[in-house]
């Protein structure tokens, strides 16, 4: 696939598809968590873990590549079948064959070439791996359970409302909800509790009217001095569904408030808006009707443009072929000539005469040699032979002067 060809593809799988990858990475990484790959193939390998970007990012492309044909592997006897556990220094064409022929045996797919493999990362790897992990957890029948959420106490929350001053309002509601809540078995007698109000009423009253000496100057001092020690801090419980109620309606109150300020400008912003997306939408009309022409001319250029590559990549495969059938006559060419040019100056070299004249004169000599040898051999046996003859001769008169010394006598 060219680049034009591939960013096309990515243009029509959407801006997200480049990080469809590591999305894949990531259910890959919990599925082999399901199949604890890490006490039974990391540590019993000696492998290091891997992270949720393992497989998504290039940074060793042999070591991911050993570790994608392991893992790939692995999964495959995890699925019931016999697979050879891969070697470090084993053919990789081989090996990623091996993996593609049996993810096609369990139903997979594989529309892309085996080398997007070879690199050991990327969204195939990812998409092997995912595959081999699924079929893995089919065979040992896993199934999700339902999910259990650990019991947790709610923890008071605490809010603080800053300045808040303390008022006989809140002072009466406080006390009257301590009341309700420590005595909620109890009964109210409303007898006592009039004789009660009664007796702070008759003793708050004045018997004549009190004027105060102090100075307006130093109060006003006074007051700004312990207004700070004054305002109390009321903490509010959470828990109390009357809090909650409070709160709801305060939120509703301000909801309602905002809604009403907000409204008119919303209306009038989605006026604004229709009117410019009815401006949109027409003018897009318009500039389609005026570049649909230009659309299909782009279009037909683009076909004619597929079709002359296409012609563009039959030709050079020809041309490739007659460029290895060239090389292939130039070589036989090139032997050819050695082979003349070697009888030629085999045929015009006189070396080979020289050497023959060389040898018949060594053996002229050692026939001279030889000759003289032979005389010498035959010298020596003629003298041997008188040697011998001569020897018989003597033997002879030594044997005939006895005789004759015999008949003297």
């Amino acid at each position: 696939m060219t680049e034009d060809g591939r960013r096309m593809e990515e243009e029509e799988r959407g801006p997200g598809a480049v990080f469809q990858v590591f999305v894949l990475m990531e259910d890959l990484l919990e599925k082999l968590k399901l199949l604890d790959f890490e006490e039974d193939l990391l540590r019993r390998h000696n492998m290091r873990p891997i992270s949720r970007l393992y497989f998504a990012i290039p940074t060793n492309p042999g070591e991911q590549f050993y570790m994608f044909s392991t893992l790939a592997a692995w999964l495959i006897n995890k699925s019931g079948r016999d697979f050879e556990q891969p070697q470090e220094y084993d053919d990789p064409n081989v090996i990623i064959s091996k993996i593609l022929t049996e993810l096609r045996s369990f139903g997979g797919t594989a529309d892309f070439p085996p080398s997007k493999l070879k690199a050991g990362y990327g969204e195939q790897v990812c998409y092997v791996l995912d595959f081999l992990a699924e079929r893995a957890l089919k065979h040992i029948d896993f199934t999700w359970k339902r999910p259990t959420y650990p019991s947790e106490e709610l923890e008071e929350e605490v809010v603080a409302e800053d300045d808040a001053e303390l008022t006989l309002n809140k002072i009466e509601d406080e006390v009257a909800e301590e009341d309700s809540d420590n005595d909620e078995e109890q009964f109210i007698d409303l007898n006592v509790l009039k004789a009660q109000t009664s007796k702070l009423n008759e003793s708050s009253k004045p018997g004549e009217i009190l004027e105060s000496n102090t100075d307006a100057a130093e109060w006003y001092l006074e007051v700004e001095r312990v207004l700070p020690q004054l305002k109390v801090i009321v903490r509010t419980d959470n828990k109390d569904w009357r809090a909650h109620v409070d709160q709801m309606h305060q939120h509703k109150d301000g909801m309602e408030t905002s809604l009403s300020e907000t409204k008119g400008y919303l209306d009038k912003l989605h006026s604004e808006v229709s009117k410019t997306l009815e401006k949109v939408g027409s003018r897009e009309k318009y500039i389609n009707s005026q570049l649909d022409p230009l659309i299909q001319e782009y279009r037909a250029a683009q076909a004619q443009m597929s079709e002359l590559k296409e012609q563009h990549q039959q030709v050079t495969e020809k041309v490739t072929e007659k460029t290895r059938i060239l090389s292939e006559l130039n070589e036989e060419l090139e032997k050819v000539k050695q082979e003349i040019e070697e009888k030629g100056s085999s045929i015009t070299d006189g070396a080979p005469l020289v050497k023959m004249k060389q040898a018949l004169t060594k053996l002229k000599q050692e026939n001279v040699q030889m000759d003289i040898r032979i005389g010498v051999v035959e010298h020596a046996l003629l003298q041997s032979k008188l040697k011998e003859k001569s020897n018989m001769t003597r033997d002879m008169h030594a044997a005939v002067i006895p005789e004759s010394s015999i008949g003297d006598y």
